[in-house]
């Protein structure tokens, strides 16, 4: 009876080795997730937006749930499992048993990112399992700034506005066709527009257009909890690049962030020699790895 549960219920319960299995969070389940995220408050910074925006481990009404790993009755590991799939405090000897769940659940996922020796046993095993990627990203520096950054701030930076929507979403769509290769408008314009409006509605857009309302620069911080920040989506308009605004716009990015919370993180591909070499002089430093797996 128990395999014709479907998977992505909180019935169905997977075990798999002595005393671990895998079921996926409820209600219930909220605060002891907390407490397991709050390990790394920099590395779960997404899943602990999460619960500070919800308030519940839960599925969402838009179909993601949250796998616990547990090793009895304990929580050992857990992993998001919604567009992406994003693991928290999960030891890589656990990830594959992840992967194999996530296989079964019959989704498909855009990317995995997190904590990069995880991210890699998960990619390994889903690739044994038919799914191989698209682009696999093995070292990203992360990278986390505490106090004041070390050269002054472009002031003309400022948090996003509903009116200028039409102006930055364009520019949305530009970073992430650079970052990843492809329009994030394929499927359809609708959820990558909401997720841009959102951004701006929640004052975690941040961006400067210039005198003829075109956007200089523009970041995002893609996930906040009263702790830590996490900054996404960097991008320089073409036009001004090679001039050397961006360690202005980072530091003035830095200042607005530490308005929500005190410490403000980001991960960066290794291969990105002048972005890194930006926001070490705008005072990042590493304080762990990330990787991350592109469908």
């Amino acid at each position: 009876m128990l395999s014709r549960v479907a998977p992505w219920l909180a019935s169905r319960r997977e075990t798999a080795g002595s005393g671990i299995s895998i079921r996926v969070l409820s209600g219930p389940d909220t605060a002891t997730l907390r407490e397991l995220a709050r390990r790394d408050v920099v590395a779960n910074v997404f899943i602990l937006s999460h619960l500070a925006a919800t308030g519940t481990a839960a599925p969402t009404m838009g179909g993601a749930s949250i796998f616990g790993v547990f090793d009895g009755d304990t929580l050992v590991g857990a992993c998001w499992a919604g567009a992406n799939l994003v693991p928290v405090q999960l030891d890589p000897d656990l990830a594959g048993l992840v992967a194999e769940h996530a296989q079964r659940s019959g989704r498909r996922f855009a990317s995995i990112f997190g904590p990069a020796e995880t991210v890699l046993a998960m990619h390994e095993q889903l690739e044994q399992l038919g799914q191989p990627a698209h682009e696999v990203r093995a070292d990203q520096p992360l990278m986390t700034i505490a106090g004041p950054p070390g050269v002054p701030a472009n002031t003309e930076l400022g948090v996003g506005q509903l009116a200028d929507f039409d102006r930055i979403l364009p520019a949305c769509a530009a970073m992430f066709e650079e970052e990843v290769g492809y329009s994030p408008f394929l499927g359809g314009r609708e959820f990558y527009s909401r997720r841009v409006e959102g951004l701006i509605r929640q004052g975690h857009s941040l961006v400067h257009l210039d005198g003829d309302g075109q956007v200089m620069f523009k970041a995002e911080l893609g996930a906040v909890t009263p702790e830590v920040t996490q900054v996404q989506g960097v991008w320089m308009n073409p036009s001004f690049r090679g001039l050397g605004l961006s360690a202005g716009y980072m530091a003035a990015v830095v200042m607005l962030a530490q308005k929500l919370a005190p410490i403000t993180s980001l991960y960066v591909n290794d291969y990105n020699a002048r972005a890194r070499a930006t926001y070490e002089r705008v005072g990042f430093h590493q304080v762990g790895t990330f990787a991350t797996v592109l469908f």
